[in-house]
């Protein structure tokens, strides 16, 4: 039995959690969902995928607060959950995965699952940690964060501080202090850095070797050194995975898409709403059509005869007629639009984001923004240039291209059954 646990506080991470249990269906592999609950649950039944709720149920206030407490978002000295909440989910984990027989566990951002799984002697894949890998900063690719976790940072010169971030990647301790004290009384491995903490004995790499410019080869190669990581780490590209949900599209949407004139795509999600706001503002002043996903947020006040504001909506169908994204950077997002040839604008929340954004902006397919600019005319600016650069469009449909032959759910399927077969005949 394989579980998948996904963090139902993010849209994207519960839908990438729905294709790759849906792949291991199909290669008719036993697979159960289990999850804290929270804001996204309502996905999972929307897609009727039976779940679990292990531990105490998550409220939207909690989920809100986690995604306020995020890396990059919320102080680096905090874990995430407290001590004893911490201890009781790593627990109730451990002992679901006992009962159902669960040899291997699928994360997203359900992170006490670095525990529970070794409480119950199973592996632990992960499928989150985006473009934030080692043998990028190994290769000093990482760009320098746009908003970084160190204020130190902030204040270097930018090749100075992508140089830093680069060489001090593995050294990072931020969010580790709970865990490890867990850990330490559970009886279980500690995590050495913060990049451990996003990755797994199997870290699946949802993304192209176009995109990263690291070679398949070269990533099923890396092996961890240095203790920065658990020994047990092993990285496996698979491929893009992003939202396909079978959703309508609302009248006033489907009306704003068939318009006549440019129409932009904004849609950041697991953020405050005041960047949401004034994001919009700044891409209105463009002269364009706008269409906004509002997904939990309550934005109906920025309507207009030119501005259509929606709730969760099925970008997959949205991003082939549009002809510019707005987007916070996160990969599957990032990846949707990509997918459909459409080029794009980051406004990074966190270092992950960056450098999904960072790589593709490589490749001449997306611009990033800093969020700290936003308010100030150059995204207004920005989306004017890149609707006027058809370069932009023709670099995102070469990525299009590199996605097209990869099916990322059928891939990381097939890397986690055989993660699992090699734990079965070692056991054996």
């Amino acid at each position: 039995m394989i579980c998948l646990m996904p963090n139902c506080a993010y849209m994207s991470e519960t839908s990438r959690m729905i294709s790759i249990y849906r792949a291991l269906r199909a290669a008719g592999a036993p697979a159960v969902v289990a999850t804290h609950g929270g804001t996204h649950e309502t996905l999972l039944m929307s897609e009727k995928i039976p779940y679990e709720i292990v531990g105490p149920r998550w409220s939207e206030e909690r989920c809100r607060r986690f995604v306020a407490e995020g890396p990059g978002i919320g102080s680096a000295s905090q874990s995430f959950y407290s001590a004893d909440e911490m201890r009781t989910y790593a627990r109730a984990e451990a002992e679901f995965f006992r009962r159902m027989k669960v040899s291997a566990v699928v994360t997203g951002f359900t992170l006490t699952a670095l525990l529970s799984s070794r409480l119950a002697g199973i592996p632990v894949v992960a499928e989150h940690a985006g473009s934030y890998l080692p043998p990028v900063f190994e290769r000093g690719l990482l760009p320098a964060a746009s908003r970084s976790p160190l204020p130190v940072f902030d204040y270097m010169p930018r090749p100075l501080a992508r140089w830093l971030q680069n060489k001090g990647a593995p050294r990072l301790k931020l969010h580790l202090k709970t865990f490890n004290e867990v850990a330490k009384e559970l009886g279980v491995e500690p995590i050495p850095s913060f990049p451990a903490l996003l990755l797994g004995d199997l870290t699946l790499v949802t993304e192209a070797p176009e995109v990263l410019g690291i070679s398949e080869a070269q990533m099923r190669a890396w092996r961890p050194t240095g203790g920065a990581y658990r020994a047990s780490t092993r990285l496996e590209y698979t491929g893009p995975i992003f939202a396909e949900f079978d959703l309508p599209i609302p009248d006033a949407v489907e009306a704003a898409l068939d318009a006549p004139g440019r129409k932009v795509y904004l849609a950041i999600t697991s953020s405050d709403p005041a960047l949401v706001r004034d994001a919009a503002r700044e891409i209105a002043a463009a002269g364009v059509r706008l269409i906004i996903a509002g997904t939990v947020h309550d934005l109906r006040d920025l309507e207009d005869d030119r501005t259509v504001v929606a709730g969760i909506l099925p970008s997959h169908k949205i991003m082939p007629r549009v002809d510019l994204a707005v987007l916070a950077g996160g990969q599957g997002s990032v990846q949707c639009a990509m997918a459909a040839g459409t080029p794009m604008v980051g406004i990074p929340l966190q270092p992950e984001q960056d450098s999904n954004v960072h790589f593709v902006e490589q490749l001449g397919a997306a611009r990033l923004l800093p969020m700290r600019e936003v308010g100030s005319g150059k995204l207004t600016r920005l989306v004017s240039q890149m609707l006027g650069d058809p370069s932009h469009r023709k670099a995102a449909q070469g990525v299009a291209a590199a996605y097209a032959k990869r099916d990322g759910p059928k891939l990381s399927a097939e890397a986690i059954l055989r993660l699992v077969s090699g734990e079965m005949k070692q056991a054996a």
